[in-house]
């Protein structure tokens, strides 16, 4: 559900915004996502990471800086400092409204602003920035042929991406005065880049990983252009972001009081959507569109075959290094099936239907026939293959619901 939000800013501008929260159920934790360069909040990006974190119970204030989209006040008078000031007063806003943001979110130059602005928002415990340079003053390469305009006369029409804006060259200076502190970000932090990015490069990407303290996590949006624009590509980075978010946020309406285990949760009006804790990891289930789901997470037996290809990998690599055969990289593809068991030549059931697991592995190193044939005979020993080939006993009893 989309509410449209006006709130001021402390220069007593208005701003234009969009709050997305969940359709059912309690909103648990909110979020801020701060637009690319000249952009505005209804990019894909911001609304695919919207949606995906309303469907986890977490509302996000998508908002236009000053002078952009719905927003007020005059655009040749904001730089790289109001946004942070917008940033601040956005999550000052929902402070007072709602409840304080615990999620930053920035794309492109936005999430170098929402990264300079993180440690002026006490309530976030986790930033996530997209496509973003390492420091403001990157954003210059876009102007490099007004500089001289800019320096000489004070201000230039500038066209970029088919529309004009007006810069001053207190612009310039201001994101030429402004570092990012990384190692004061004290919070936790995911990073996400296109390798094929062309406006911002990867190299980027490196420089925020490696200034920043851990906990920290990079994500390759592979194939993916700066803008997110493909649908694809947006909700990749929406359902990624918004599972490793929920590690790090505390979630008031949800708790969880398992030491070992799997606890999954779903609700009956949100279809086959199915919230998963294993051990403390977020996840999230869903079925395929073609049989009703909306395909937003792996189905139960793509689990299930993750959990057989995973386990296999991880057994002929640990077996590799025992042995010192010389295995660089172990490439496991597991698909499932249902075939007749008047089908199966070698099965001991007669009727009804067999699951199949179909394993097609691939070895990538120095490696004779004879070891690749030991290698064969190595995954058959995987723990998972062996739960699934064993008697299986499933137990089931109901809990009291308190």
């Amino acid at each position: 559900m989309q509410t449209r939000i006006t709130f001021k800013n402390r220069a007593n501008i208005d701003l234009s915004a969009a709050l997305h929260t969940p359709n059912v159920g309690d909103t648990k934790a909110y979020a801020v996502f701060a637009h690319c360069f000249t952009c505005t909040k209804s990019i894909n990006a911001a609304v695919a990471i919207s949606e995906a974190l309303a469907q986890r119970s977490i509302a996000t204030l998508r908002f236009d800086f000053t002078g952009l989209g719905g927003s007020k006040g005059d655009f040749s008078d904001s730089n790289f400092s109001t946004n942070i000031s917008d940033l601040i007063d956005a999550a000052d806003f929902l402070e007072r409204d709602f409840q304080a943001p615990q999620l930053l979110i920035g794309h492109s130059l936005g999430g170098t602003a929402i990264l300079a602005a993180s440690e002026q928002i006490p309530s976030a415990k986790a930033v996530a920035s997209i496509g973003s340079p390492s420091n403001p003053e990157h954003i210059l390469h876009l102007l490099s042929e007004h500089l001289q305009s800019l320096q000489e006369y004070g201000s230039a029409a500038i066209d970029l991406a088919g529309r004009k804006f007006t810069f001053k060259q207190s612009f310039v200076d201001d994101v030429k005065e402004r570092r990012v502190d990384y190692r004061g970000l004290r919070k936790a932090l995911m990073v996400m880049h296109s390798p094929q990015d062309d406006t911002v490069s990867i190299d980027e990407a490196g420089k925020i990983f490696s200034k920043a303290l851990h906990p920290k996590s990079f994500v390759s949006l592979d194939g993916a252009d700066h803008l997110l624009s493909s649908k694809k590509d947006s909700q990749y980075a929406a359902e990624v972001l918004a599972s490793w978010a929920l590690r790090y946020l505390d979630l008031e309406a949800k708790v969880v009081d398992i030491e070992q285990g799997i606890l999954a949760e779903a609700k009956t009006d949100q279809g086959f959507i199915c919230d998963i804790n294993a051990n403390g990891h977020q996840l999230i289930a869903d079925e395929p569109k073609h049989v009703g789901g909306k395909n937003l997470g792996p189905s139960p037996y793509d689990f299930l075959g993750s959990a057989l290809a995973s386990c296999t990998a991880m057994t002929l690599n640990m077996y590799a290094r025992h042995k010192k055969i010389d295995l660089t990289e172990v490439s496991v593809h597991v698909n499932h099936d249902r075939i007749h068991a008047s089908d199966c030549t070698d099965c001991e059931k007669t009727d009804g239907k067999v699951d199949v697991f179909n394993r097609a592995i691939t070895l990538e190193g120095n490696l004779s026939e004879q070891q690749r044939e030991r290698m064969l005979q190595i995954a058959d020993r995987c723990p998972v293959h062996k739960t699934l080939e064993n008697e299986i006993k499933i137990t089931s009893a109901l809990v009291a619901h308190d």
